[in-house]
C-alpha cells in the first residue's frame, strides 16, 4: 500500500478494532487497518488471539467492548470472527484468509464457516480483501446517528 500526502486526522473519538487470530492473518489485518487509518479513522490492534487459545482473546474484553467496529481476520475455519460476533455489541466485519493447511482450501473453509455464522452483526468479505473490510469499517465508523 501506498500513501500519497498526508493521513487524514481521525474524525470520530471511536475506534475500528483489528484482529487476527494467528500470526499468518498479520499482511491481510495491516491491509485493513492501514487503509482505516488512511481514511481518518483511529484503529486499535490486537494479534495472534484465535480461538485455540481464548484466554488471548479473552484478555482484551474491554478493547472489543468499546470498540465502533470490529474486524476479525482468520485462516483455517475461520471461528474467530463468530467468537467476537458474541462478545461484542458492535457490527463485525469478517475476513476469511488463505492461509492455513489440512483442508483450509486456500481460504473456502473459513469463508464459508463465517458465512454460517450464528452470531449477529457478523457480515463477511471475500477471502483476502483487507482494503474492502477497512473501508466498510470506515464507512460504519462514520455513520451519523
Amino acid at each position: 500500500m501506498g500513501l500519497v500526502g498526508q493521513m487524514q486526522t481521525p474524525r470520530q473519538p471511536g475506534y475500528i478494532l483489528v484482529a487476527t487470530g494467528g500470526t499468518s492473518d498479520i499482511p491481510v489485518a495491516e491491509e485493513a487497518a492501514l487503509t482505516a487509518e488512511i481514511l481518518g479513522n483511529n484503529v486499535k490492534r490486537i494479534y495472534d488471539v484465535g480461538v485455540a487459545g481464548i484466554h488471548r482473546l479473552l484478555s482484551h474484553t474491554d478493547e472489543i467492548m468499546n470498540a465502533r467496529v470490529i474486524i476479525a481476520i482468520a485462516g483455517m475455519e475461520g471461528a474467530l470472527a463468530s467468537v467476537i460476533g458474541g462478545l461484542a455489541d458492535c457490527p463485525v466485519i469478517a475476513v476469511p484468509t488463505s492461509v492455513g493447511y489440512g483442508t483450509a482450501l486456500g481460504g473456502v473453509t473459513a469463508l464459508l464457516s463465517m458465512l454460517n455464522s450464528c452470531a449477529s452483526g457478523v457480515s463477511v468479505v471475500n477471502i483476502d480483501n483487507g482494503f474492502g473490510a477497512g473501508y466498510q469499517a470506515h464507512l460504519i465508523n462514520n455513520m451519523e446517528g
